[in-house]
């Protein structure tokens, strides 16, 4: 096989789950996660990963047709910045590369955490603009802290809304959020993703706002569908049996049939799973082309809602 043709083989890889509309921008529906880039543990921390793997990981994902990147200035270990590893590895960026980036929580240098106010929204935008070294963003997620699940996103959501119509931002999504936040967004300008945490043994209220998400048009882009209950910790060391039996038919990882579970939930259903390893990456795109059958996707569907872990990104509290 010619060199050519192996990298178009590759390249089939992330769009063998097909592709969605992020308003006017196409991405295949597996996607990338940068957050485990920086370190062995979440945001950065543990041992930080090397920075060359790092970049070749970031390659190898766009060889293998990745074209949608989740990613965050607030991302970074002592040593390393996802955003900068994003620039390092890929500019000049392919033209049809997606970078979805995230503000609201931010990180002082320290990595001590911190809440924008809305007019603090700007700055945050600017920094993920330097770091990845773009004139504009493609897409921007408000990500809602904890503490405020059933308060108002209006102000944060506007101020976003004007930065969008300054045009550092393209299009704008909405994180960790409720169905009513959502429908106030919608209200102020448009929606393109909603980036809220799912995967096997979801909650009904995360199923249904999954379902709305089907039915406005919108993309739904899971987080923690690898981890499930684990979380920022990353998989459980033990997976439930009926994942393993599931796994085992295929001859594919507890992982990949989670990957492959929340794909099929629904054509508008994005995933960007995160890893630092390359052998974990190819395994997660590989994911993009299982197919369950409807008997084992029900057998995992009817599953009990997990206990997760406390969502602890960073603190709820903002700083005075």
């Amino acid at each position: 096989m010619s060199s050519q043709q192996t990298t178009a083989a590759a390249a089939a890889a992330a769009a063998a789950a097909g592709t969605w509309q992020l308003g006017d921008l196409t991405v295949n529906r597996v996607g990338f996660g940068a957050m485990r880039l920086t370190g062995t543990a979440p945001f950065g921390h543990g041992v930080p990963r090397d920075r060359e793997q790092s970049v070749s990981v970031l390659r190898r994902a766009v060889e293998l047709g990745v074209n949608h990147i989740d990613s965050a200035s607030y991302y970074f270990s002592a040593t390393r910045s996802a955003n900068e590893l994003i620039n390092r590895a890929l500019a000049p960026y392919p033209e049809d590369l997606v970078i979805a980036t995230k503000v609201w929580p931010g990180r002082d240098p320290s990595g001590a955490w911190w809440w924008a106010a809305p007019e603090q929204l700007r700055g945050q935008v600017e920094e993920n603009l330097r770091q990845l070294g773009r004139e504009h963003l493609d897409v921007v997620n408000l990500r809602v802290p904890p503490s405020r699940r059933d308060g108002s996103i209006s102000e944060h959501f506007g101020a976003l809304a004007e930065l969008r119509d300054a045009g550092l931002i393209r299009h704008l999504g909405v994180s960790n959020v409720t169905s009513g936040q959502l429908t106030e967004a919608l209200a102020i300008a448009p929606v393109v993703c909603v980036q809220n945490s799912y995967g096997i043994g979801a909650a009904s209220e995360d199923r249904a706002l999954l379902r709305l998400c089907g039915e406005l048009g919108l993309a739904h882009v899971p987080f923690f569908a690898i981890a499930g209950p684990g979380r920022e910790a990353g998989p459980a060391p033990g997976d439930s049996a009926e994942v393993c039996a599931v796994a085992r038919a295929h001859g594919v990882s507890p992982a990949q049939v989670r990957l492959a579970w929340t794909l099929q939930q629904g054509p508008h259903v994005l995933a960007i799973p995160g890893t630092g390893d390359p052998d974990h990456l190819e395994q997660n795109v590989a994911a993009g082309a299982l197919r369950l059958t409807e008997e084992e996707l029900a057998r995992l569907t009817s599953l009990r809602p997990a206990t997760a872990q406390r969502f602890v990104e960073p603190r709820d509290e903002v700083p005075t």
